[in-house]
C-alpha cells in the first residue's frame, strides 16, 4: 500500500506530507481526496497533476475521492491569486460539475463494485445545508483568526495590497470542512492537492483535530514550471484544455510534441503511466539521437491517447506528417475541418466562387485571374512549375497543365495546393 508515496518520489510528485502518513498508508486500504475547482466546463493539462495523482493512489489500491467545489467555486479560492474572481451561478458550476466529472472518468474507475472505486463529490451538498448562523457558530469557533492569518496564501495577499474580501478570507474554513465531513462521513483521511495548497489543506487536518478529535493526513505535490521558468500548460492562444472543443486533439498532440529536451524528462515521469525501466530506456534512446525526439513523441503519444483517444492521436499524428510531405491523399481526406484548418493556420487563402470553380476548364485556369496573385503570379508561372513535377493538389502531384481540376474537395469545399515543399494555400470553393 506504501507503493504510493514511493511511485510520487521517483517520479518527481512529492512535494511535502504530514508526519506518520506513510505508516498509515502501511496499514491498508486508505481514502484520501483532491478538490478541483469548477470555474470552467473542463479541465486543463494544469490540473492533469492532481489527476494524476488520484490515478496513482486507486492504482495502489486506495480509494479516490474527486471533490468538485460547487460551493467553494461560488467563491473563489485566494491562494496566490493577485484579485478576487468573479463569482459563478449555481446552473453554471451545476454544468461545469457534470463536464468535469465526464472528463474524470477516463482517468479514474467509478464503476463496479471494488471498494476503492473513484467516487465523485461536491461540497455544495453538504455546504449548501448550513445557515451562516450555525457555520460560524459550529465551525467557525475551532479557527482562530490568528491561525488564518498566518497562512502564506493570505499574508501574499495582504502584503501586496490588495486585500482580502471576508469571502475570500473564509475560504479556508470552508475547504477545512469539506476534509472534516469526508472524514466523518466517508473516513477520508488523507487529502491531497498542489504545494499551494498546503495552508489550506493542513486547516482541514487542524479542524479534523479540534472538532472530531481524530487524525488525518496531508500530501501535496509541486506545482509544474516550464525549464525557463514560464508558467505550465499555457500557449500564446491561452490555457491547453482537455475538451477537445476547446482545444483540439491535433493541438493537444502539437503541445507536448514541443515540449523542451529539459522538460520532457520530468513531464513523462508526471503524465504518463509508463514504469521507471520503460521511461529510463526511452531517456537513453533519446540521449542518443535527440534530433528524433523520441521523449517528445512518446509523451504525446501517451497524454492524447489517455485524454482523448487512439483514434484521435492516430489523426493527430497524420496532421502532423503533412505538413513535411510524408502523407497522402487518403491521409489528407480523413482530416475533419477544424484540424484541416489549424495545420494549415496562417498559409494564404483564396476563395473562389463554386459557379466559377464549375466552369474551369483545366487546371491551369485555376491559377489564372481568380487566384492570381495569391499563388501564382501568372498562368505561365504555373505552367512553368506543373512542368516541372513541382505542384500538387490535396497530396497529387500535378502532371498535365491542361488536366481537369480536381472534382474531390477536402470537406467538400477545400483544395490544398502545394508549390514545391513548403509552401501551402487553401483554395476554399464557396
Amino acid at each position: 500500500m506504501n507503493s504510493f508515496i514511493e511511485e510520487l518520489r521517483w517520479r518527481g510528485m512529492l512535494q511535502d506530507m504530514t508526519p506518520e502518513i506513510a505508516e498509515h498508508l502501511e496499514k491498508g486500504m486508505a481514502s484520501a481526496y483532491l478538490g478541483f475547482d469548477p470555474t470552467a466546463d473542463s479541465l486543463h493539462i494544469g490540473h492533469l497533476v492532481g489527476v494524476m495523482t488520484l490515478l496513482h493512489f486507486q492504482r495502489a489500491g486506495h480509494k479516490p475521492f474527486a471533490l468538485v467545489g460547487g460551493a467553494t467555486g461560488m467563491i473563489g479560492d485566494p491562494s496566490f491569486k493577485s484579485a478576487e474572481r468573479n463569482l459563478l451561478d449555481k446552473q453554471t458550476l451545476d454544468h461545469n460539475v457534470a463536464s468535469i466529472q465526464g472528463q474524470l472518468a477516463k482517468f479514474l474507475d467509478f464503476s463496479g463494485d471494488s471498494k476503492n472505486k473513484a467516487e465523485l463529490v461536491n461540497n455544495y451538498d453538504w455546504m449548501s445545508q448550513f445557515s451562516f448562523l450555525e457555520f460560524i457558530r459550529d465551525v467557525g469557533k475551532h479557527i482562530t483568526v490568528n491561525y488564518m492569518m498566518s497562512k502564506d496564501s493570505v499574508k501574499r495577499r495582504l502584503e501586496d495590497g490588495n486585500g482580502l474580501s471576508f469571502t475570500e478570507f473564509s475560504y479556508q474554513l470552508i475547504q477545512g470542512y469539506d476534509f472534516y465531513h469526508l472524514w466523518k462521513n466517508k473516513n477520508c483521511t488523507i487529502q491531497l492537492g498542489g504545494s499551494d495548497q498546503w495552508g489550506n489543506i493542513v486547516t482541514g487536518t487542524e479542524l479534523i483535530r479540534r472538532m472530531g478529535g481524530g487524525s488525518a493526513y496531508a500530501l501535496t505535490v509541486p506545482l509544474i514550471t516550464k525549464a525557463d521558468g514560464s508558467k505550465f500548460g499555457k500557449t500564446e492562444g491561452g490555457s491547453v484544455w482537455l475538451d477537445p472543443e476547446k482545444t483540439s486533439p491535433y493541438a493537444f498532440y502539437q503541445f507536448w510534441l514541443n515540449v523542451s529536451d529539459a522538460d520532457a524528462s520530468k513531464y513523462i515521469r508526471i503524465f504518463t503511466t509508463l514504469d521507471k525501466e520503460t521511461i529510463e530506456n526511452l531517456e537513453n534512446e533519446h540521449q542518443q539521437a535527440p534530433h528524433l525526439r523520441l521523449l517528445q513523441k512518446e509523451i504525446a503519444k501517451q497524454v492524447t491517447i489517455m485524454v482523448h483517444s487512439e483514434a484521435d492521436y492516430q489523426m493527430a499524428v497524420k496532421a502532423s506528417e503533412i505538413l513535411f510531405g510524408k502523407s497522402s491523399t487518403e491521409d489528407l481526406a480523413t482530416l475533419d475541418e477544424r484540424t484541416f484548418l489549424q495545420v494549415f493556420e496562417g498559409v494564404p487563402q483564396v476563395k473562389v466562387p463554386q459557379s466559377t470553380y464549375q466552369q474551369l476548364e483545366s487546371v491551369l485556369d485555376l491559377f489564372g485571374e481568380i487566384t492570381q496573385g495569391v499563388i501564382f503570379n501568372s498562368k505561365g508561372e504555373a505552367r512553368k512549375m506543373i512542368q516541372g513535377g513541382g505542384l500538387s493538389i490535396n497530396k497529387e502531384k500535378v502532371g498535365d497543365f491542361n488536366g481537369p481540376v480536381p472534382g474531390d474537395l477536402l470537406q467538400n469545399k477545400y483544395l490544398l495546393v502545394q508549390k514545391g515543399k513548403k509552401n501551402y494555400f487553401i483554395v476554399e470553393i464557396v
